[in-house]
């Protein structure tokens, strides 16, 4: 299982951004999708999360901000951002979390992160 995030870049505070995660290759299960973000020297943190499917789960600090979306049909799954404020700038990760096989325990994916830059 490959993840690739894109869709990051700078934009002003106010502004808008989508990013994207598209997966390639088979996977078994799929437990949660979701999208992580680092702050300089801080740690990485959840933002927005989609588990079995259908429970989509926020941060609070985005909450009615961002909204998270998957389109099953593309393995792809989005995070729409809006009203983008400075403190939302770092690197945003994809993550899977699942099953790769029937006979393998489930564990984390991680997309090679993506770089969102909002200015004031």
């Amino acid at each position: 299982v490959q993840l690739q995030a894109s869709g990051g870049g700078l934009v002003q505070a106010g502004g808008f951004l989508r990013l994207s995660c598209a997966r390639s290759g088979m996977i078994f299960s799929i437990h949660m999708l979701g999208w992580y973000r680092q702050a300089p020297g801080k740690q990485r943190e959840l933002v927005a999360s989609i588990t079995n499917g259908a429970f989509t789960n926020y941060a609070d600090s985005v909450k009615g901000r961002f909204t998270i979306s998957a389109d099953n049909a593309k393995n792809t799954w989005y995070l729409q951002m809006t009203s983008l404020r400075p403190e939302d700038t770092g690197v945003y990760y994809c993550n899977l979390k699942g099953q790769p096989t029937y006979s393998t325990a489930k564990r984390d994916f991680w997309g090679q992160g993506t770089q969102v830059t909002v200015s004031s």
